[in-house]
């Protein structure tokens, strides 16, 4: 799957949903508790409950993703984030320059 800033995608497992900020034209194999997220057009039926060890989560208005990837997480779900064998963890706020 291509995963273009902006794009809306779904979990199959959980209430999960995010928008994709930062990717470019990266294809990654992005999973929410171990199914394969899809493009949040429609009604998605949960196929499953997450899988043992992708079952941690996710925060509403958190950030998570890696050196090449981010996800904004617009509704919050049972399901753990992951691409391939890694699990996303939610990204740290950067902190602001002091002003002295």
């Amino acid at each position: 799957m291509r995963l273009t800033p902006g794009a809306r995608l779904r979990s199959q497992t959980c209430t999960t949903e995010v928008i994709v900020t930062r990717g470019g034209e990266l294809a990654a194999d992005l999973s929410c508790g171990g199914q394969p997220m899809v493009v949040a057009n429609g009604t998605v039926e949960h196929t499953a409950d997450p899988a043992p060890g992708l079952d941690k989560g996710t925060l509403l208005g958190k950030r998570y993703g890696n050196a090449s990837l981010e996800l904004l997480v617009t509704k919050a779900g049972s399901g753990s984030l992951s691409v391939g064998d890694e699990v996303l963890e939610p990204l740290q706020a950067r902190s602001l320059p002091s002003s002295d």
